[in-house]
């Protein structure tokens, strides 16, 4: 009997490794994704299960990323590849090189399960969506720098009205569509104000048709988050009218198709124009009409009032009247006035002392002083008698002492009289 011969651990490893990946260097597995933990590496570290057991599975950095998609938590996948051992733990496992959903029903549950996860996060809430402008100067679009969607967009767009279209070439299918698609979005967001090249007025993100699987990049967190944080309002045409993917529930207004997307995006210029003039023809014939009425209306007041005209023809022939009248009155009261004038004149004149003369009396003065009493005119050196026709100056005569003084007693003085007429 032959001795059997012993081995190392390592070298009953590295054995039992070979063993495995000559026998098993090419399978295909399914199972439902769990335990996933993605390493700064680069690596994905996973597990496939089913109800009885249990598989650890690795990803390497190279194949990563065409797998990440479907390598998600709770999703039931098939995974091409090969077994192996991982020596440092005495376990097998599997090198995946390729993974893909088993079945579609499989992605559905994936995707009910993200929905209703970002729903409750509140992404999809109405009252975050911003409004479409009228008329946008720019329009971002994101999509395929080559094929029909782009040429769609920019026709319908030209056609209806013209705008400045940017486009952001991106991948929109496969590992890389999610993380463009995500990139894009911000990168519009990060245009400065007045730059270089213009910031869009509205978003647009589109793709043709295709299965679950071809448009899954727009059911990834990463695009509905880059979607829901945009500060331009976002417009999705993702695939036809019949696919739904969950860009649709975040954008701020779903279209059915990238052409439907164009039309949303601009309004047609020949209808503005048409609706400019029918307004405009409307507005000129309201204020036809407005005027004819308010003619008509003033044509009615007018005519309950008395002619204006009339009217102050009237005052005006009032006014004539009591001119004429005051004039006359007037020249009336002037000439019993000059009557009365004379009257009183006749009277002043009669009682003046001209007249007084006249009828026999004089007037005797002294020194400017009319004299009234003999004791006035005892004390005056000359006086002067007036008379109608003439003036006598009177002066004292020169007697003796004696015949003087019996003068005095006896009788008044005597006195020279001097014509002076």
């Amino acid at each position: 009997m032959t001795e059997q011969p012993i081995l190392s651990v390592t070298e009953l490893s590295l054995t039992l490794k070979s063993c495995v990946e000559q026998v098993f260097n090419h399978v295909k597995v399914r199972g439902e994704v769990s335990d996933v933990k993605r390493a700064t590496s680069g690596h994905i570290y996973f597990s496939l299960k089913d109800k009885d057991s249990v598989l650890s599975a690795i990803c390497w950095k190279g194949s990563s990323r065409q797998c990440a998609q479907h390598i998600q938590e709770g999703l039931e996948i098939i995974c091409t590849g090969k077994l192996s051992t991982y020596p440092g733990r005495s376990n097998y496992q599997m090198i995946v090189e390729a993974a893909e959903p088993a079945g579609v029903g499989a992605l559905l549950k994936l995707l009910n399960e993200r929905k209703e996860k970002l729903e409750k996060e509140g992404l999809f809430d109405p009252a975050h969506k911003k409004p479409i402008p009228f008329l946008p100067n720019v329009i971002g679009v994101i999509t395929s720098p080559t094929g029909a969607v782009i040429r769609d967009i920019i026709h319908r767009v030209s056609d209806r009205f013209p705008r400045h279209i940017i486009v952001w070439p991106v991948a929109v299918q496969g590992e890389e569509c999610a993380e463009q698609v995500a990139a894009a979005i911000r990168g519009f967001n990060d245009l400065p104000e007045n730059g270089k090249i213009p910031k869009p007025d509205v978003l647009i993100v589109a793709r043709g048709g295709g299965s679950l699987e071809d448009l899954w990049g727009f059911n990834e967190e990463c695009v509905v988050r880059a979607v829901y944080d945009s500060k331009i309002p976002v417009i999705s045409a993702v695939g036809h009218e019949t696919d739904t993917t969950l860009i649709d529930f975040v954008s701020d207004l779903r279209a059915p198709t990238p052409t439907g997307a164009a039309e949303k995006a601009v309004p047609v210029c020949l209808e503005i124009y048409n609706i400019l003039n029918t307004k405009e023809n409307n507005l000129k014939n309201a204020l036809n009409q407005t005027l004819i009425e308010s003619r008509l209306k003033i044509q009615k007041l007018t005519g309950r009032f008395p002619n204006l005209s009339e009217i102050i023809q009237g005052f005006i022939q009032k006014t004539d009247d009591k001119t004429e009248r005051l004039a006359l009155a007037i020249k009336n009261y002037l000439s019993r006035l000059n009557d009365k004038t004379k009257t009183t004149a006749r009277l002043l004149q009669s009682y003046s002392y001209q007249a007084i003369l006249k009828r026999g009396f004089a007037l005797i003065t002294g020194g400017q002083k009319v004299i009234t009493s003999p004791q006035e005119a005892q004390n005056q050196a000359v006086l002067q008698i007036h008379f109608s026709d003439g003036n006598v100056d009177v002066m004292p005569l020169k007697n003796n002492k004696k015949n003087h003084k019996q003068s005095s007693q006896n009788q008044p003085d005597l006195w020279d009289a001097v014509s002076t007429k």
